[in-house]
């Protein structure tokens, strides 16, 4: 099955646009058939969908959610960058969790990425990963993704 039909049968609301950088720098960088993404956010049409700190003012649920939707937006960015996911293999996933001083369930949390590159991508979705809790996040989202990409041949 195509990506972008997975896409659909998961039920995902797919941005119309990439997101756009917020300062200097770019969203993509590709060095041979690897990319690098900078960190992407919960954000849905340039606006955050979650903000404050988990187990604080997000809930566990919703935290997972937002780490989904960046997700959602990370993919975005390759697809703007290369024109489709087919030939897309995740390497590595950096999650960043805004929490509250109490919070110890960053994996969980950065669980609403892994899981989703997983069920979309399958095999190529897998991925090794580190999750970190800090004490804030640019616009006070509660969680930020950075992504390594490669294009498989």
């Amino acid at each position: 099955m195509l990506i972008d039909e997975k896409i659909k049968q998961l039920g995902v609301s797919w941005p119309d646009q990439a997101p756009k950088p917020m300062a200097n720098y770019v969203t993509v960088r590709r060095t041979g058939n690897l990319l690098y993404l900078s960190g992407a956010g919960p954000f849905i049409d340039g606006k955050p969908a979650y903000v404050g700190r988990v187990g604080k003012d997000v809930t566990l649920e919703e935290a997972y959610d937002a780490a989904r939707l960046s997700a959602v937006n990370l993919l975005s960015m390759i697809r703007a960058e290369v024109g489709n996911l087919e030939n897309i293999r995740i390497v590595k996933l950096l999650g960043f969790v805004s929490s509250a001083e109490d919070f110890y369930n960053q994996p969980e949390v950065i669980n609403g990425a892994s899981d989703f590159l997983a069920e979309l991508l399958g095999e190529n979705g897998k991925h090794s990963r580190s999750a970190i809790g800090t004490s804030v996040l640019p616009f006070n989202i509660p969680v930020e993704i950075e992504m390594i990409a490669e294009i498989i041949q």
